[in-house]
């Protein structure tokens, strides 16, 4: 049986695991890291005709009074679980993007130039998508609602969860994550582990950050989406 080690922070490691063993996959959890409130000021940008969001953690971590006060604006999601995610916390109007946030920010700069948006968003952000933006003319106003951590772990608790036998697939959803895997895989102690290891990235971008991995070795998926990550997987043996 092929063991996928699961890197995404939970609850969305343990759905990405339900979904593996579904599949005849024996996953394991690991998360890389962790997200975390921020205390929010729950105010509202008045002249916001839109909401942005590019990351489902933006509105779960959001208070409940910073949603209820942008839920009547249109929202515009990154992509399908995003778009999920916005509906549940209570946003009436939500459209869902093609999963890729520059994509997004392309599409909403053809409609909104000269106009205000409020983007909720992480501490830790690629600013790729607020500079598109801003070079259309479009006022984006980031209120940060979560950040992200870094997890760390020592050797031995590694060697426990992996029973000290290598593991075959890792899945990667985050620069961050792949960037910690890097770092567990060039561990001497653990070297052995990963040696022979794939690694399925969530993107391009993600897969640069996979510093000291042979290409050989890595798989990008043709679209930011875990449908198309799960799609790269060998077949369960």
């Amino acid at each position: 049986m092929v063991r996928v080690l699961v890197t995404r922070p939970e609850p969305g490691a343990s759905k990405t695991a339900r979904r593996l063993e579904e599949q005849g996959f024996q996953p394991i959890v690991l998360p890389l890291t962790a997200t975390k409130a921020l205390q929010v000021e729950a105010k509202v940008v008045g002249n916001a005709v839109a909401v942005a969001v590019t990351s489902a953690n933006a509105v779960r971590h959001a208070p409940k009074d910073l949603i209820a006060a942008l839920a009547g604006l249109p929202c515009h999601a990154v992509g399908k679980r995003t778009a999920e995610a916005c509906r549940a916390v209570g946003f009436s109007t939500v459209s869902e993007g093609p999963g890729d946030a520059e994509a997004l920010a392309e599409m909403l700069a053809a409609d909104l130039a000269g106009q205000a948006i409020a983007y909720l968003c992480g501490r830790v952000r690629f600013p790729a998508f607020e500079e598109r933006l801003a070079a259309a003319g479009v006022r984006v106003h980031a209120i940060e609602t979560y950040d992200t951590v870094q997890l760390d772990y020592p050797d031995a608790e590694i060697l426990a969860l992996l029973s000290g036998e290598p593991v075959e697939a890792v899945l990667l959803y985050s620069a961050n994550a792949a960037t910690a895997i890097a770092s567990l895989a060039g561990r001497p102690g653990l070297h052995s582990l990963f040696a022979k290891t794939v690694f399925f990235a969530l993107s391009g971008r993600v897969a640069k950050a996979l510093q000291g991995i042979g290409n050989e070795r890595i798989r990008i998926a043709p679209r930011p989406d875990e449908d198309a990550l799960l799609k790269l997987l060998p077949p369960p043996g």
